[in-house]
């Protein structure tokens, strides 16, 4: 297929109802249900906060199968508004009958920016993350439910995101540029000239969705954003941003920078934390990698400084932009703008 049209912006209605579409098929529901740290992070923090929803209101944004408005109930929750856009809602009415909680939770199928609901709310639960935290995310959809139905003093779970910044070598990669060298041997016939063309290929301005092994990761992570769900703005998501500092820890080249976030719910005993970091189980949001023009070659302890902005893209939305001004060591300052590859703008008539 050919993507060579040029991508035009997508009105606001028409990217609301590619974004609904996407949650109408079974697999990415059967994916989030299956993602044990998601899951069970959740289940974990609602039951934890049980003394402050048990008898309370709940508001359950983009409820989808309706397994948190569930577990809310199974915490304690005297009514459950289980607000759902997509045809998935007609599943969770089929859950949540199965479980016996008809008179607990009503499901709402709509968008929380129309539906009506009959009372004011005392906790505000949601899974809105998206990959790098705000790709496709529903974060301003919990923004507008808090603003509204939210009563003075009531909660949101989870209530803080922070956004992390790591350099990265990913060995595919320079497999992957180092295959056109070895044609020669397997074949007889020199393609080493591939290699640039590759390259410019591979190390592109996409945002690639993939598993970071810990082994790639080449410094300490660093902080460069944090968002806390009480004091949030819509305005301030238009830009999200933040500086960074990081130490190499041995000699290797970097090719990429990954960038993962965490979710923590406050938890009357401490904290608990939902991280999608390399360096802990897998999520089915992996880790953001952006790819380098040209690997840069690093030793122990060379500093590498920077700043991410995080923005929405011009032709849609709820898709996310990732600026990144870089140093490495010595070398001079770079720039790059990545976003997550989206043909529906060039495919759909």
């Amino acid at each position: 297929m050919s993507h060579v049209v040029k991508k035009r912006k997508l009105d606001k209605t028409r990217q609301d109802r590619l974004y609904f579409d996407s949650y109408t098929d079974v697999t990415i529901h059967e994916e989030m249900i299956a993602d044990h740290v998601r899951t069970n992070t959740y289940r974990m923090a609602i039951l934890r906060n049980s003394e402050s929803i048990r008898g309370k209101v709940v508001l359950d944004v983009g409820a989808g199968t309706g397994v948190l408005s569930i577990f809310c109930v199974q915490a304690g929750a005297k009514k459950v508004y289980a607000v759902e856009a997509c045809s998935i809602a007609e599943q969770a009415v089929k859950i949540v009958k199965q479980n016996n909680m008809e008179d607990k939770i009503e499901v709402i199928r709509g968008t929380v920016e129309t539906v009506d609901l009959p009372e004011k709310v005392e906790v505000i639960v949601s899974e809105w993350m998206g990959y790098a935290l705000l790709h496709e995310s529903m974060l301003n959809s919990v923004l507008y439910a808090r603003d509204k139905w939210l009563k003075p003093g009531g909660i949101i779970l989870p209530s803080k995101a922070e956004l992390y910044i790591a350099p990265i070598g990913d060995p595919v990669v320079e497999d992957r540029l180092h295959f056109w060298y070895t044609v020669k041997d397997r074949y007889g016939v020199d393609m080493s000239c591939m290699s640039d063309f590759a390259r410019r290929c591979i190390m592109n301005s996409d945002i690639t969705v993939n598993s970071v092994t810990v082994e790639d990761v080449l410094s300490h992570p660093a902080p460069f954003a944090e968002l806390d769900l009480y004091k949030v703005t819509v305005e301030e998501l238009r830009s999200v941003k933040g500086k960074f500092r990081c130490e190499s820890f041995g000699s290797a080249a970097v090719n990429a920078f990954c960038v993962y976030f965490t979710v923590t719910f406050p938890c009357p005993d401490k904290p608990l934390v939902l991280s999608t970091s390399p360096f802990k189980p897998e999520t089915h949001w992996k880790q953001a990698v952006l790819y380098l023009d040209v690997p840069v070659d690093v030793v122990q302890d060379t500093v590498v400084t920077g700043e991410v902005s995080m923005y929405p893209s011009e032709e849609s939305a709820r898709h996310i932009c990732i600026h990144v001004d870089y140093t490495i060591g010595e070398q001079k300052r770079q720039s790059k703008t990545f976003s997550i590859p989206d043909w529906s703008s060039e495919t759909q008539p």
